[in-house]
C-alpha cells in the first residue's frame, strides 16, 4: 500500500515539475522577445530636431522611440507619436559607446545657436553602454558640423526620403535602403572622412574585468522538464485501493 502511494506521488511530482519547467522556458523566451525593440516613451519640454529630408523638428511633447531591427552594427530607430499611430521618422543609427550606463533613458544633443531647436545626436536605453547615434542626410550634416565644430555622420541625400517613408517591418524597402546606405562623416571644413575616424570604438575590456554572461540555463531546464514530462506520461499512475 505504502509503496503504491509513494510511486503515485513520485509520478505526480515528476509530471508537475515537467509542466512547470516548460512553462518557465516559454515565459523566459517571451520576456526576451518582448524587450528587443527597446521601446521607450520620451517627453521633450522644447522642440527638438531629428533627421529628415530637410531639418525636421518635433514640437514639445511625448514620443515613442523603438528599434525597427536589432541585427548587425547598423540599427534603424523609429520615432512615433505617443499613441504610435503616426510615424515621424526611420533613422539610421550606429553604435555610440559610453563607459557607464545609467538607469534612465539618456538623449544627447548637438549644441545649436540660441533659440534654435537642439538636434538629437544619440539615444541611450537604460542599462546599455551602447547607444544609437543618429545619422543625418549630408546637406544637414554639413550645416551641423559647422555649427558644432565637430564631425557629423551622414547618408547621401538620395537616401533621405526613406527617413519619412512608411516602414512597418524590418523587411520594408525604406528600412533596407537605410541599412545598406553608404555611410561617411563630414568635418566642419566640409571634408568627407571615414566613419572610423569619427565613431568612438567600444571600450577595451581588461583581463581582470568580468566577462558578460552569454549562456542561459533555460535550455537545460527545458530539457529536464521535457524529460520529466515524457516519463510522467509514459508511466501510468498506479491505482490505490
Amino acid at each position: 500500500m505504502f509503496a503504491r502511494i509513494s510511486k503515485y506521488w513520485i509520478q505526480a511530482f515528476v509530471f508537475a515539475f515537467g509542466v512547470c519547467a516548460l512553462c518557465l522556458m516559454f515565459a523566459g523566451a517571451a520576456f526576451a522577445q518582448q524587450g528587443w525593440d527597446k521601446r521607450t516613451m520620451v517627453t521633450f519640454d522644447a522642440p527638438v530636431e531629428i533627421p529628415g529630408i530637410s531639418a525636421q523638428v518635433l514640437p514639445a511633447g511625448t514620443y515613442v522611440f523603438r528599434l525597427a531591427d536589432s541585427a548587425g552594427n547598423r540599427h534603424v530607430v523609429q520615432i512615433y507619436n505617443r499613441d504610435e499611430t503616426h510615424l515621424y521618422a526611420n533613422i539610421l543609427t550606429v553604435p555610440n559607446y559610453r563607459l557607464r550606463p545609467t538607469e534612465k533613458t539618456v538623449i544627447t544633443f548637438s549644441e545649436r545657436k540660441a533659440g534654435e531647436p537642439q538636434a538629437i545626436r544619440a539615444w541611450f536605453y537604460p542599462g546599455d553602454n551602447s547607444g544609437q547615434e543618429f545619422v543625418y542626410p549630408r546637406k544637414r550634416a554639413v550645416e551641423l558640423a559647422k555649427e558644432t565644430n565637430l564631425p557629423v555622420l551622414y547618408i547621401p541625400e538620395e537616401i533621405a526620403p526613406n527617413i519619412v517613408a512608411p516602414a512597418a517591418t524590418p523587411a520594408a524597402p525604406p528600412i533596407i535602403a537605410l541599412r545598406e546606405a553608404p555611410l561617411l562623416a563630414v568635418t566642419p571644413a566640409g571634408q568627407d572622412v571615414a566613419v572610423a575616424e569619427v565613431v568612438v570604438p567600444p571600450p577595451v575590456q581588461t583581463a581582470s574585468a568580468a566577462l558578460p554572461k552569454t549562456a542561459s540555463a533555460l535550455p537545460l531546464v527545458a530539457l529536464m522538464g521535457l524529460f520529466c514530462l515524457l516519463v510522467g506520461l509514459w508511466r501510468q499512475p498506479l491505482c490505490v485501493r
